[in-house]
């Protein structure tokens, strides 16, 4: 049976499934409102070393970059309105081939041109994150975001992390101000003019 995770909270996935080795990270969300341009969220993973930063600037995955530079996590595309029920967009996590460099992947989800658009995660409802074993397709846990989030145009979901050799995953849900810019800065992406082209997701 899936876990059901509040904010806050973590689970080992090594021990609730001791030989896993593959997961499907499945994001989910629909939009309140129909009302004006429609609502483009895009699900992003970010490879931090120990000290909470980027490996580098391709160690963010997303739409238009699918591929980590080792291939352990792969971006299965966009979904650019988050119709219909369900799992949005996906992402795989191959866990054994993660660098050991990798100590966290943090999981986000920022809305496409929010500021421009007046969107915000307060407009947004039934967003969720859920742990997948990608080789039985059981769920193993699951966090659903109840909270508004009136101002926010970025949201870290969750995130795995190694702790005394086992993956673990956390419920974050901390809402950013700023969107796309903020997020990637937190991490030391580079976002200059010269490559913004290249990270607007």
């Amino acid at each position: 049976m899936a876990i059901q995770l509040k904010k806050g909270g973590n689970v080992s996935l090594s021990k609730h499934a001791p030989n896993l080795k593959k997961i499907v990270i499945a994001l989910g969300w629909d939009s309140r409102t129909s009302i004006g341009a429609d609502f483009d969220l895009d699900a992003g993973a970010f490879m931090l070393n120990g000290d909470g930063m980027a490996i580098s600037d391709d160690h963010f995955i997303f739409y238009n970059n699918l591929n980590s530079p080792d291939g352990s996590i792969q971006h299965l595309g966009d979904n650019l309105d988050g119709s219909g029920d369900g799992d949005d967009e996906m992402i795989n996590v191959s866990l054994d081939e993660v660098p050991a460099v990798v100590q966290k992947v943090v999981l986000s989800v920022t809305i496409y041109e929010g500021e421009e658009r007046n969107q915000n995660f307060g407009m947004v409802s039934n967003a969720f994150i859920r742990i997948i074993n990608q080789d039985t397709s059981e769920e193993i846990a699951r966090y659903d975001l109840g909270e508004d989030f009136s101002m926010e145009t970025a949201m870290i979901f969750g995130e795995l992390y190694r702790y005394n050799g086992e993956w673990k995953f956390r419920a974050v849900g901390q809402g950013i101000v700023g969107g796309l810019a903020a997020i990637v800065q937190r991490y030391g992406i580079e976002t200059s003019d010269s490559n913004q082209s290249c990270l607007v997701i």
